[in-house]
């Protein structure tokens, strides 16, 4: 039977996906917190660490009636998905957490949330916290693009690395401690040892640390040990022609200015269709220059 827009969102819960702090309780929003406590299902990727983090946090899960707490990993996210659309279907909102980060990103909650929208459920989330974009902004590799790969495989590394040795934007993965050397040497071996990247450590946490260098030189930092949650950030690769020489750079810059686009745009748009950052072409145009319009104009 189709029910108009308005009585189905009286007769269906709503799917809320939260962002959990990656390291540093401080940066759990005030908005989480009051979800928390407003919750009546919870579905936590660890129940523990949930009860963890609320008495922490001074938050009653569920307020004074308290939440059905469920758990919901990889290991059960197929049968409790079934579940938990039962639970919204019949009206009740379902809140999702996970351990750290955001739901869906390398951790449950994008199965409900696809179900949810097949359907018609309403899915919305408390933006939080996430190891991704963090680790992307402290690399110091170009931001304008880039794309989440999570774990590497196990089982045909080789092969998978093969396949984004051509990739043009900044690359993201997640790592395990004991096997971000050997990752990172067959990085090395399959995207060039010398280009760059940044191995980032305990994000947000006491001892964060941010390792930048040529693959090469991190696998072998690595291969002394670490320790921690780990994220990979690596250079995309460069245009097959090999990088731009500086004066085809500042030639295409001044042609598109002559053709009446503005400094700022003429600079996005050659660095976006040579492959080069944004930062490096706009420092040519600023050292040749040298006027003070361009130095307002900043390349971000």
């Amino acid at each position: 039977m189709t029910v108009v827009e308005g009585e189905a969102k009286r007769r269906v819960g709503t799917l809320t996906l939260a962002g959990l702090p990656i390291g540093n309780l401080e940066d759990a929003p005030p908005r989480l917190l009051r979800v928390l406590e407003e919750a009546r299902v919870i579905a936590a990727e660890d129940t523990r660490r949930l009860r963890q983090f609320a008495t922490r946090a001074s938050v009653r899960p569920g307020g004074a009636e308290g939440a059905r707490v469920v758990s919901y990993y990889d290991a059960n996210e197929s049968r409790r998905t079934d579940e938990l659309l039962t639970d919204l279907r019949e009206g009740r909102d379902v809140l999702v957490v996970t351990d750290a980060g955001m739901p869906g990103v390398s951790d449950p909650g994008y199965r409900l949330a696809a179900a949810c929208a097949a359907e018609g459920i309403p899915v919305t989330a408390v933006p939080g916290p996430s190891a991704v974009t963090t680790a992307l902004v402290v690399s110091g590799l170009p931001t304008d693009r880039f794309c989440f790969e999570g774990f590497p495989p196990r089982k045909g590394l080789a092969g998978y690395l093969a396949e984004l040795a051509a990739e043009r934007r900044t690359m993201v993965f997640f790592e395990s401690p004991h096997r971000v050397a050997a990752t990172l040497a067959a990085m090395a071996e399959a995207f060039g040892p010398d280009r760059r990247a940044a191995v980032c450590r305990e994000l947000t946490k006491t001892y964060e640390e941010v390792r930048r260098g040529g693959l090469a030189e991190l696998a072998d930092w690595a291969a002394r040990g670490v320790r921690g949650e780990i994220s990979v950030v690596v250079e995309g690769a460069r245009p097959a022609g090999g990088a731009a020489a500086d004066g085809d750079l500042l030639a295409a810059v001044h042609a598109l200015e002559e053709e009446g686009v503005r400094r700022k745009d003429a600079i996005a748009r050659v660095a976006k269709e040579t492959g080069v950052p944004k930062r490096r072409v706009y420092d040519l145009v600023h050292g040749v220059t040298g006027d003070a319009e361009v130095t307002g104009d900043t390349a971000g």
